[in-house]
């Protein structure tokens, strides 16, 4: 478990801080794969707030040194930060966060993911029809990590009856939750429009931040969304993979956002494959389609690299 808790003199905002001194606090959510470290680094460069984690597996992540190498690196500077669990019982997600208390701003219970496969494992979006559970998950968690600036929230999905979610919510409020991160779409839903009137019902029924998440692809997008539901914040995926600095206020992925990443990625470390993929995001509005296609298919770090400099005069300076 690579983290590098040495005391220095960097200075960040806590995520509670964030959210009663901002109009509007800007997340990168949580990708299975793509928001590690060095793309975390990134996006913190273009105004974003607050940067989670792939989800891990809490049990696993307990169980196991080797799960905690893989799964979690972080350094001095990657704040504020918050670890993404996927857990089903409260002795697991409280275990998990009080490892990581030390080198994060808190925990997050994912109560929205809608793979098959976390949802037979009992993770994901079937937990916001397990209110109780959810509750004592929550509360005990709370308990358990001796810091009030350690925050405990969960990001969920919404049901097909609304008042379930908002009684879902409203349980979470009663049990301690930091702030609640609102999918606008339930577990079935994939490329419907995000159902903004129930995040701002939500909005309008806990007294904890509420943040919305879903299609929110530009500044103007989060704008929007605030604009119509009256969140605390936003938080992006496949919008910040697309364009990094969005946040921003680009509409497209800059130059020097992509020289940002290589050089990020040699410094912290990044296997060639997600180095590739990030950069096949970021450039799929910056290169023509027969560029794309000849970038798509390079076989090796080096090779990126190459090109990059041939064509866009873009040098790692790592190495």
């Amino acid at each position: 478990m690579d983290m590098n808790h040495e005391e220095s003199s960097f200075q960040w905002k806590k995520p509670l801080e964030l959210f009663k001194e901002k109009d509007l606090v800007k997340i990168c959510a949580p990708m299975v794969r793509y928001s590690k470290l060095p793309f975390r680094m990134l996006v913190r460069k273009y105004d974003c707030d607050i940067a989670y984690t792939p989800m891990i597996i809490a049990d696993s992540f307990v169980q196991s040194l080797k799960a905690r190498d893989n799964e979690f690196t972080t350094c001095k500077e990657d704040r504020p930060l918050i670890v993404q669990f996927a857990a089903h019982n409260a002795i697991d997600f409280g275990d998990a966060a009080c490892i990581v208390s030390p080198f994060a701003d808190g925990v997050d219970l994912n109560c929205g993911c809608p793979q098959r496969w976390a949802l037979q494992e009992g993770y994901g979006a079937c937990l916001i029809n397990k209110t109780q559970l959810v509750h004592d998950m929550v509360r005990q968690t709370r308990n358990r990590v001796n810091d009030p600036n350690f925050t405990v929230s969960v990001k969920i999905r919404i049901h097909d009856d609304i008042r379930r979610t908002v009684n879902f919510c409203q349980s979470m409020e009663s049990a301690g939750v930091s702030w609640i991160s609102v999918h606008g779409r339930t577990k079935e839903q994939r490329n419907h429009p995000v159902n903004h009137e129930a995040i701002k019902l939500i909005r309008q029924s806990v007294s904890v931040p509420v943040v919305a998440n879903g299609d929110i692809k530009s500044i103007d997008d989060a704008n929007n969304v605030q604009s119509i539901t009256g969140v605390h914040g936003v938080m992006s995926a496949r919008g910040m993979l697309e364009n990094p600095a969005m946040f921003a206020g680009y509409n497209h992925t800059p130059i020097h956002c992509i020289k940002d990443w290589v050089d990020l990625s040699t410094k912290y470390g990044n296997a060639h494959t997600i180095f590739h993929h990030h950069l096949m995001y970021m450039c799929e509005n910056v290169m023509s389609r027969s560029e794309r296609r000849l970038f798509n298919t390079l076989p090796s770090t080096v090779a990126v690299l190459d090109y990059l400099q041939q064509s866009y005069d873009i040098k790692c300076e790592n190495g």
